[in-house]
């Protein structure tokens, strides 16, 4: 089955770039190119994409904008938008995981990075890796909503989870895999998927990487400053 992909970034070449990538590989195609947020949503719908290489930063609609369209659009509910950044430390990547994005990856990435993001994103995973997700999203809620605090509308979200969804909430957080969660909590890792998939449904998280920011904005988990 091929990865249909839509490129969606200001710069051309770097749109012809990732497309050389992206169309040398045998399971992946790209199926249109964007030089906005509004006509990568477009081309989106039209080209039935699998997965959008989104620019955080693009004139007009932004890739932060545009991400929140897909999200909200229920015939796009299996897209899955990888957000690119020019910094892996960048101060929009909380609210594009927030907008709906799997994650997110720096320009910077070497190749087999980035189709390996593409290939996990279609899989609907988390592209980067529980543990570097988890580490930037702290820094950022801790920088940013640190002096507020949890929200305590957003943690009543939490009563509809049992006991051991919130165990295995705690274990996703802190960038563990559901193998490390199966050994920690001494279950199986198919069990550890089903409390994470019911996890996700409860609480209306497209992937793994919004669950992490749920369990930080709830206070579930407590952000480590150093």
């Amino acid at each position: 089955m091929t990865i249909r992909v839509v490129l969606a970034d200001d710069q051309a070449l770097l749109r012809s770039a990732f497309k050389v990538l992206v169309d040398s590989e045998p399971d992946m195609e790209v199926v249109g190119e964007a030089s906005d947020g509004a006509e990568a949503v477009e081309l989106t719908r039209e080209r039935r994409a699998d997965v959008v290489l989104m620019d955080i930063r693009m004139p007009g609609t932004d890739g932060l904008a545009a991400t929140r369209l897909i999200s909200a659009d229920p015939g796009l509910a299996d897209v899955r938008v990888v957000m690119l950044t020019t910094f892996e430390v960048d101060e929009y990547v909380v609210q594009s995981l927030r907008a709906g994005a799997s994650g997110f990856l720096g320009k910077g990435s070497e190749p087999e990075e980035l189709l390996g993001a593409i290939r996990v994103a279609a899989a609907g995973d988390a592209l980067l890796s529980p543990a570097a997700t988890k580490g930037l999203i702290a820094r950022f809620l801790a920088q940013q909503d640190g002096l507020d605090g949890p929200d305590p509308v957003g943690a009543e979200r939490l009563d509809a989870l049992t006991g051991r969804e919130r165990e295995v909430l705690v274990q996703v957080a802190g960038g563990h895999s559901n193998d490390e969660i199966a050994e920690r909590l001494a279950v199986s890792p198919l069990t550890v998927k089903t409390h994470v998939n019911r996890a996700m449904a409860k609480l209306g998280a497209r992937d793994r990487a919004q669950l992490v920011v749920i369990a930080y904005e709830t206070g579930l988990v407590r952000p480590r400053v150093h």
